[in-house]
């Protein structure tokens, strides 16, 4: 119960700071990615030292920080018709990786170039997402559509709990995470679809009760693959949570972990199926 309480109380806490963040725009988020991403890979890295693998630790820092900058919607032109400045980062980055291991590879270059590039590509690249979302697509519709994968994500989460400690039998992935039942699954994605629904028809009308189920879906899924992706991560570097920063919930990895999947699944889907482009 205790550990109950404490995760209750870390998750509305970061709710609220959440909201209030997004609600103020780029130049809070902006920040705020920043500190997150730092923390993010710094637990990475840690996880890495766990199991003797090295990583370049002044470029992600770098990098990544490059990254988040770059995912502002309102920088200046594109570097190419349908590109973006995250794009060039990356491309440097990835390139600056192979060129320092030319220079200077030292032990196991390969392992350290992989592991470095996924570390971009896992944090500050899909945290950058959640700047472009905030904007999609304008200032004004981009809060309403960051609140759906927030909302989304909670809704799947309490429902995945209760439903798979009330219903759960069939294990959705017993090597990567036991606890998670298929019930709790199916539990999470009918509450999300509620949420979804309740507020694109009723509150907010935006959307039809199937681009509702449709986003429920894609959303849940994509939130039970992030919950999952990073299971899947610990377990292969042998660690129970990635850090200690959030009381009862581990690190900035472990309680960020669905909604690093579902943001960018929302960008997507809001580019893909609704804005048409």
């Amino acid at each position: 119960m205790e550990t109950l309480s404490s995760r209750v109380s870390t998750a509305i806490i970061g709710f609220l700071v959440v909201s209030a963040v997004v609600y103020l725009g780029w130049w809070a988020m902006l920040p705020a990615l920043l500190l997150v991403s730092v923390m993010g890979l710094f637990e990475y890295v840690r996880m890495l030292d766990y199991n003797d693998i090295d990583v370049r630790r002044g470029t992600l820092a770098v990098f990544g920080s490059a990254i988040i900058i770059a995912s502002l919607p309102m920088l200046p032109g594109v570097p190419w018709p349908g590109g973006s400045w995250r794009e060039v980062v990356l491309t440097v980055a990835v390139g600056y990786l192979l060129v320092i291991e030319v220079i200077k590879p030292g032990e196991r270059p390969l392992e350290r170039i992989v592991y470095s590039a996924f570390g971009l590509l896992y944090v500050p690249w899909l945290l950058g997402y959640f700047l472009m979302l905030r904007y999609t697509p304008d200032g004004e519709l981009g809060l309403l559509y960051f609140a759906l994968p927030l909302l989304a994500t909670f809704a799947a989460d309490i429902g995945g709990f209760f439903g798979g400690y009330r219903f759960g039998k069939r294990k959705l992935a017993p090597e990567i995470s036991p606890a998670k039942t298929v019930e709790g699954a199916i539990s999470g994605l009918l509450l999300s679809f509620v949420v979804i629904t309740a507020l694109t028809e009723f509150i907010y009308p935006i959307w039809t009760p199937m681009e509702a189920f449709l986003y429920a879906v894609l959303v849940a899924s994509a939130s039970q693959l992030g919950d999952l992706a990073e299971s899947l991560l610990k377990r292969a570097l042998k660690t129970k949570d990635s850090g200690t920063a959030l009381p009862g919930h581990g690190g900035f990895l472990d309680r960020l972990d669905s909604l690093l999947f579902a943001v960018p699944a929302t960008y997507l889907y809001l580019h893909i199926s609704l804005l048409g482009g």
